[in-house]
């Protein structure tokens, strides 16, 4: 037999006794009917940053797409409960409808497992509320993912933002869209069988696209002082339930957002840009440009960036090791705020006059 040294005995007794957790970062999803799973199933399925140990899904379609994607079929669930409550995972990923969002957070909360969303936290201000109040009251972490918050051009946009050289900032333009979710064929069917429901998505466009205007509204002008929105159905045949396209105005006491929302644009936009008196900027998946007054447009460089701020597990992860919060686009804060200005926004349509915030 090997001789141990003495010395060394607390800290092996200590790397045995760390929760798996500790040792082995672990992750599960629940839920593949919101389709933006299959931009990062493939990555979890290689382990990193985070060993995969379990999907829950019960649509046969579903788990063949993923099983085709390289998911071994031993580590798929029928029953979520029961793999959270087999697989003890550090974090959990949702990929449910939004409605169902408060009830996973119930349930994971006082199992002291983390979790993650897909945008928005919650279909409405209320569930977004408690989902907040149960992860303080039970010390988890629960993050919103938006892509745009691992575009290097967002952090150049906020760091010239915050450098004053636009002067008082006191307008802000977003507009964010596609031309719809799609026909519902194939695993596409799933996702928009739900996106276009109001009760499990919360609302139409003005839900799917709004949460990324109200978002950046929060994040570079803060808290709006009222909320006034329009919505329009141009294809009904398609969109029977909700709206398919949306504009938000936000007002301040020495400023304005204007936002648009839209499943009816000919291309793709997810573009954001305010103006101060004295420059503007404006950011969007490609790049960011500053624009001083009476100036041409200047280039922003993309900050240099650890890689945990690159992509949503790392971040959680990192999150979780320091014990920090996750931060600005993804924190929970920001994100209940995104669900009132949202229900705000589906109070003034339904009133025809502005909401004022804070809602009661």
């Amino acid at each position: 037999m090997y001789a141990i040294n003495r010395a060394l005995l607390p800290l092996l007794l200590f790397i045995c006794l760390l929760p798996l957790s500790a040792q082995e970062p672990t992750i599960a999803v629940v839920g593949m009917v919101h389709s933006h799973v299959w931009g990062h199933l493939s990555k979890m399925i290689t382990g990193q940053p985070a060993k995969l140990v379990g999907v829950a899904e019960t649509e046969p379609a579903l788990i063949d797409d993923a099983v085709k994607a390289g998911l071994s079929r031993d580590l798929v669930f029928a029953d979520w409960r029961k793999m959270l409550d087999t697989k003890k995972p550090l974090v959990v990923w949702a990929f449910v409808e939004n409605n169902r969002h408060l009830e996973i957070v119930q349930y994971c909360a006082p199992r002291k497992i983390h979790v993650m969303f897909e945008k928005p936290l919650a279909s409405t201000y209320k569930d977004a509320v408690a989902i907040r109040d149960l992860a303080k009251k039970h010390g988890i972490q629960v993050m919103v993912n938006y892509q745009m918050a691992w575009w290097p051009t967002m952090h150049a946009l906020k760091s010239k933002l915050d450098s004053g050289d636009l002067g008082q900032v006191w307008r802000m333009h977003g507009i964010v869209g596609h031309g719809g979710p799609g026909a519902p064929t194939g695993r596409n069917k799933f996702f928009v069988d739900w996106l276009t429901d109001p009760v499990k998505n919360g609302a139409g466009a003005l839900m799917d696209f709004g949460c990324y205007n109200a978002l950046w509204s929060l994040m570079y002008l803060g808290k709006p002082t009222s909320v006034f929105a329009h919505t329009i159905q141009l294809r009904p045949g398609e969109f029977p339930k909700v709206e398919d396209s949306a504009a938000l105005i936000l007002t301040y006491p020495k400023g304005v957002a204007l936002l648009e929302g839209s499943w009816d644009l000919p291309h793709s936009y997810q573009q954001v840009e305010l103006f101060g008196l004295k420059g503007s900027v404006m950011a969007d998946r490609r790049e960011a440009t500053f624009r001083p007054a009476r100036q041409q447009a200047q280039k922003l460089p993309n900050p240099d960036l650890a890689p945990h701020q690159l992509e949503p597990i790392a971040y959680m992860l990192d999150a979780i090791r320091t014990g920090a919060d996750p931060a600005g686009m993804v924190s929970i804060d920001y994100n209940v705020g995104v669900n009132e200005i949202i229900e705000a926004a589906k109070l003034s349509v339904k009133t025809g006059r502005p909401v004022t915030l804070p809602l009661r």
